[in-house]
This record gives C-alpha cells, structure tokens and sequence, in this order.
C-alpha cells in the first residue's frame, strides 16, 4: 500500500540528474574509459557512491559526486546519463520531473565543454521522454564554490542552452558562498526569462532564505530546512506562495537534521507553506520517490493528509504552463 494519491500526478521537483547514475553505468563507462575506480563489482562499488550512514556535512555528501560525474568521458557518456535518468524515472512512477545539473560540474573531471554538454544532456533528456511519456524539464545550476566569476561562465554556457531550461539555481557551498555574490547573475537569468530556485537553508540559516526570495528571485527554496527558524520568513514564505523543495532523506544523510522526526516539513505543511517532497540525489542516497512518500514522510511525522497535500503543492508549483498542469492531473484522473 503507497501513499501517493493515485489521482494526484507524481512528481519530483528537486532531482539533481548528476547525481542519478546508475552504478551499472559507472562501472560500464569505468572500463570502457580504462578509468581508476574505486571497485570493479556492484556490491564493492556501492559504499564509495551510495551513502550508508549520516555524513558530518553537506560537502561531504558532495564528495560522494565523484565517481558519478568522473565517468562522463564524453558528451556520449553524458547523453547515456541524461536518457537514463528518464527510465529511472519511469520505473519509479514518476509523471513529471525537474532534473537540475550544475554543467561546469558535470564537465570538470574530463574538461568539457560547458555548453555542449548541456545539449548532450537535453537531447538525452528528449530521447528519454519520448520513450517513456515522462514529462521532464531541465533547471540550470551555478556552483557557489566555483566563485563569481566562474559563475558567470556557467550562466552564460547556459544561457546558450536556454531554450532547454526552464529555471535557474544556485547549490553548492551555501555556508562559504553565499548567494549576495550572485545578484547579477540571477538578475541576467530573469531577464532571459527563467524561473528561479535556490538551495538555501540548508547549510546557512534563515537568513540565506531571505536573501535568495529578495536578491535573487527566488520562487521556491530547495531544502529550506531552517525556514522554521524565523516565524516572520514562514509568514512570508505562505503570504508570498513561495514553495519548498524538501529533501528528508538526503537531510538527514547530510546532518542538516539528526534523523526524519527532526525533520521541519511537517512543521512548515502545518503553517501552510508550500512544502514538496522529493529525491534529491537518489543515486547517491540509495532511495527513490515512493521510499520518500512511503517511508520517509511518515517517519518524519507526516499523515496522509500532509502527504497528498504535499503531492498537490508539487503540481501547483511544478514550473509548467496552467494547460499542461492541467493535462497531468486529466491523464492521471482518466488512468484511475
């Protein structure tokens, strides 16, 4: 028995697609590319990519990227990643999905080029949707720890890109970069037209959530975990319909919470925000969507109620025209 609403579309709004390689892959591309990995089996693989217990911080969660994005060799590799990220999507139930990637990150371990990997990665996206029906869009993201002026590069390989992103986000070092130095950067992506989302709250306190909603523009909040910390940001978050992209188990993973009960969703659903549940980096947490709805939200607390109201916050604030919103919950409604 789930608890997804079978009427309700399922969808992720916070997935990081780099963060989404199948350790299959990993070992596939590892001996096509005659790469140094750590281990050449599945089973001794796994504890050098997945996480197995809380690390002490979110840049050591980050570590764990290395075997993922030190396997895209080549823009096939690439392309290879993306398409799969759409059949996991598929297999888990998932009818609408966000997938963000940071390309100056994903292009760092083989020097890449930037903008064309971002068009490897949509036309893996596009050949993923149309074998699937999966209805995907990509979010751009600049890595805070890159600094400004790397920043800048990444906006701009985006930029290039642009008819394939329907949002910008900032992620990375939240507690060493904070998003005051990226103002320009984001004032650029409005006016290309992009939604904004920003990871904040976190690894930095309220006050990077108040600076991502009035600096950067920001819509929804990824994690926003300490959102609840300021009763006057909460009023804001509700009275302004700016949403949250929660992540319960890679927040506990990553000690921004001691375990699921610590966990603010149920707190911030209470108040009224514009909470979400999602995956973050499945790949990394060794989880899916359904394990979030199914184990995770009720171990932090969630009823039923807050778990489809939750599922209905994601299709209000997925960064989709009304019509094809509307489309979803009609294919959905007709699939019962």
């Amino acid at each position: 028995m789930t608890n997804i609403h079978p009427s309700l579309p399922l969808i992720d709004l916070h997935r990081h697609l780099d963060g989404s390689v199948r350790l299959q892959t990993i070992l596939d591309l590892g001996r096509q590319h005659n790469l140094p990995l750590p281990a050449w089996e599945l089973d001794t693989l796994r504890p050098h990519v997945q996480v197995q217990e809380a690390q002490p911080g979110l840049m050591a969660f980050i570590a764990r990227f290395k075997w993922m994005v030190g396997v895209l060799v080549d823009y096939a590799a690439v392309e290879r990643v993306a398409y799969e990220n759409l059949l996991d999507a598929h297999a888990e139930g998932i009818d609408y999905i966000e997938l963000r990637f940071s390309p100056a990150f994903m292009a760092s371990a083989h020097a890449l080029d930037a903008a064309e990997l971002c068009a490897a990665v949509a036309a893996g996206v596009q050949r993923g949707v149309a074998d699937t029906g999966v209805k995907a869009n990509l979010i751009g993201i600049i890595s805070r720890h890159n600094g400004v002026e790397q920043g800048m590069a990444e906006l701009q390989a985006l930029l290039a890109n642009k008819q394939h992103f329907v949002a910008l986000d900032l992620a990375g070092d939240e507690g060493n970069f904070p998003g005051s130095l990226f103002v320009e950067h984001f004032r650029l992506a409005r006016e290309a037209g992009m939604h904004i989302t920003v990871h904040a709250g976190e690894a930095a306190g309220a006050e990077s959530i108040w600076q991502a909603v009035r600096e950067l523009g920001a819509t929804r909040i990824g994690h926003g975990v300490r959102a609840t910390d300021d009763p006057a940001l909460i009023e804001y978050l509700v009275e302004h319909r700016i949403g949250v992209e929660a992540n319960l188990t890679s927040n506990v993973q990553t000690s921004t919470v001691p375990n699921y009960a610590a966990h603010p969703l149920k707190a911030q659903l209470d108040a009224g925000v514009l909470a979400t549940i999602n995956s973050d980096d499945p790949g990394i947490s060794a989880i899916t969507l359904p394990y979030e709805y199914d184990v995770a939200a009720p171990q932090a607390g969630l009823t039923l109620e807050h778990i489809h109201q939750a599922q209905r916050n994601a299709l209000g604030l997925a960064f989709l025209p009304d019509d094809e919103k509307a489309e979803l919950l009609h294919i959905k409604e007709a699939q019962k």
